[in-house]
């Protein structure tokens, strides 16, 4: 039998906390904190024992070759990992990062922009600390910035500078860029989308199948501000769409509910047309702990990893 996933650990001294984390002013340190506190976290009671083969690494047996042992793995979480690799080369990720205008929201004192880019640092670093080649793409309304996929020194610096540039769209135009990745990036790997998704959901379908359809690993990373989310506006006010810079003056006692059903309409839509296209859809809230996103991300990783292992069992065969 299969054992149960753990949770992560609920604590708060386990997590570090998304204010005190946007205090921190280097996007590099942010994204150090995180993955620190997520080793951390996998050594405390009840992650204590999981396993992070989805990570490209395995627990120590005895009969290993311990030249493989991975000592910065051991030095976080006081036990012993082997290092996995296939024909001798490591995972080649794209990181594409929306940096619209509409991404500048934010209701809790940090916008949707710097939680992004801090997810996406800390993917960075969590893949660079593997020895993964990491790229990024950044986009609006067009590709505003193209980093491949290296690792080398000074690299990681380099994407870290580069998303710490403001955002500058104004529109947001998801389907070019995701062509424009497409046609880049030849061999496969793994493409991590993230962005607000406030678009035609409509407009995706198509870049998002020749991605998969190329044999990329694609993750949609969905970041909302809770305000968005919940509609949790209370007096009459006049909202300017941050993109097109338009004004309506809004009553949110009579605009909620509508509101709310056409979100949940748009959110559904783009679940299922993900969970069509294999793609894994992880929506995140802004006040959500950047340990818990990537707990969240590894072990969906994990998961298929599993099922595409074990595979669908033949017709016309009973199981054992």
């Amino acid at each position: 039998m299969t054992p149960a996933v753990p949770q992560p650990a609920r604590g708060a001294a386990a997590l570090v906390s998304v204010p005190a984390l946007m205090a921190i002013r280097s996007l590099e340190l942010r994204a150090r904190a995180v993955v620190e506190g997520f080793w951390s976290g996998l050594h405390r009671s009840p992650l204590h024992g999981f396993s992070v083969e989805f990570t490209e690494y395995r627990q120590y047996t005895p009969g290993d070759d311990p030249r493989h042992l991975d000592w910065r793995v051991f030095a976080r979480s006081d036990r012993h990992f082997i290092k996995k690799f296939e024909d001798e080369t490591n995972l080649r990720c794209h990181v594409v990062l929306d940096r619209s205008r509409s991404m500048e929201f934010g209701s809790i004192g940090h916008t949707k922009a710097a939680y992004a880019a801090t997810l996406a640092a800390t993917l960075a670093y969590f893949l660079h600390l593997q020895g993964d080649a990491v790229g990024l793409l950044t986009f609006d309304e067009t590709v505003r910035g193209y980093l491949p996929a290296r690792h080398r020194a000074g690299h990681l610096r380099h994407l870290m500078h580069a998303l710490e540039a403001p955002a500058s769209g104004r529109a947001t135009d998801i389907a070019g860029p995701l062509a424009r990745i497409a046609e880049i990036v030849r061999k496969r790997g793994l493409v991590l989308l993230v962005s607000d998704f406030l678009a035609p959901v409509e407009a995706l379908e198509r870049p998002l199948t020749e991605l998969v359809a190329a044999g990329h690993e694609v993750a949609a990373f969905q970041i909302l501000d809770p305000a968005e989310r919940d509609f949790s506006f209370r007096d009459a006010s006049l909202f300017e769409d941050i993109e097109s810079g338009r004004s309506l003056h809004v009553d949110p006692a009579a605009a909620r509910a509508g509101y709310l059903e056409r979100l949940a309409a748009h959110q559904e839509a783009l679940r299922a047309l993900c969970a069509r296209r294999g793609v894994a859809w992880l929506p995140l809230v802004t006040d959500r702990p950047l340990e818990l996103a990537l707990f969240d991300f590894l072990q969906g990783r994990a998961r298929r990893g599993r099922a595409q292992r074990h595979g669908p069992k033949p017709e016309g065969r009973a199981a054992a």
